[in-house]
């Protein structure tokens, strides 16, 4: 693969250049991640950064929808729009449907609209472990604004906020236990929460959660990130496409106010660092594919099976191995 005319036709903007590096970034073989590691690092100098807006909730919630109608009324702003949506994969067949693009049939035919799906693989979190480097990918592509779909995920799927700038939380009215709204994980992560199908006869009931979701956000502890209101809890109806300007302003206005205190800076350093320490992590584990592992591994594993070892001596006999 020449990596330097994909670079240049990835700069120039064309969908099936930048369709092609992400199936290159998500690549598992060693070739290939070297030459995925070579293209990022050409493209790093660009200097083409979109905004990043992670989107979570749980199944049923209306994601699709409400990236469909949100992302139709960016791109009628004159933005770019690239969305990457993440499927669960099967853990009995590893297979995936990547469906988002028939779920968001008209913005997957707008010109200023580019949607991927990829599957989540064994990665948990609620992305694919190469979504980030997607990202990239998409920056470099010219695009204004990334969105990040995550699988429909629990508290503790919070990998997105990661690797977004915004991290937005859908919520169903009526979801049932509005305790959830003062726990820890996923709520204290997001910066605007989102309460979707604020139309009909879920309207009012849509309103009520909103209050409940808006005085639990009151009870977390005050980020250092966040200026005076936020995070907040809005109600969206992306069936009506009603709500939606009003979500998009106060997004506007928490980026405005990061970059000018200077989180903005400072929060995608961190991520940085964060996906630096994942990297060696993932990088370790994979060491475990090395046949002398495996050949250790399953003998450790029938010292643990026939009661001659607990797993905790094992475990630590496998990591004194590989030291």
């Amino acid at each position: 693969m020449d990596i330097a005319d994909l670079r240049d036709r990835i700069l120039k903007q064309e969908r099936r250049a930048l369709a092609r590096a992400i199936t290159l970034v998500e690549s598992g073989r060693e070739d290939h991640r070297q030459q995925a590691s070579a293209l990022l690092e050409s493209l790093r100098e660009s200097g083409k950064h979109a905004l990043r807006v992670g989107l979570s909730g749980t199944p049923g919630v209306g994601k699709s929808t409400f990236i469909e109608s949100f992302g139709m009324m960016l791109t009628g702003l004159g933005l770019k729009v690239a969305v990457l949506a993440v499927d669960p994969s099967s853990a009995r067949s590893g297979g995936s449907i990547l469906g988002d693009k028939t779920r968001m049939e008209r913005l997957s035919r707008d010109k200023n609209a580019f949607i991927r799906p990829s599957p989540s693989q064994t990665h948990l979190g609620g992305v694919a472990r190469r979504t980030r480097e997607a990202v990239a990918l998409c920056e470099a592509a010219g695009f204004d604004v990334v969105l990040i779909e995550t699988v429909g995920v629990g508290q503790s799927e919070t990998v997105v906020a990661e690797m977004s700038d915004l991290f937005l939380l859908l919520l169903a009215p009526a979801g049932g236990d509005e305790l959830q709204g003062v726990k820890r994980g996923i709520m204290e992560m997001a910066d605007i929460v989102l309460v979707n199908k604020a139309d009909g006869a879920l309207k009012s009931t849509a309103m009520r959660t909103c209050a409940d979701y808006a005085g639990a956000l009151r009870l977390l502890r005050k980020r250092p990130q966040d200026p005076e209101g936020f995070p907040k809890a809005m109600t969206v109806s992306a069936l009506e496409e009603d709500g939606l300007a009003g979500a998009w302003a106060e997004m506007s206005a928490l980026i405005a106010w990061r970059k000018e205190e200077g989180h903005w800076a400072s929060r995608r350093a961190g991520q940085a660092q964060f996906w630096f320490h994942e990297e060696v992590r993932q990088g370790l584990l994979a060491q475990l594919n090395h046949p002398s592992a495996r050949d250790s591994l399953a003998a450790l594993d029938a010292e643990v099976a026939s009661g001659r070892m607990t797993p905790s001596q094992a475990a630590q006999q496998m990591l004194a191995q590989m030291s």
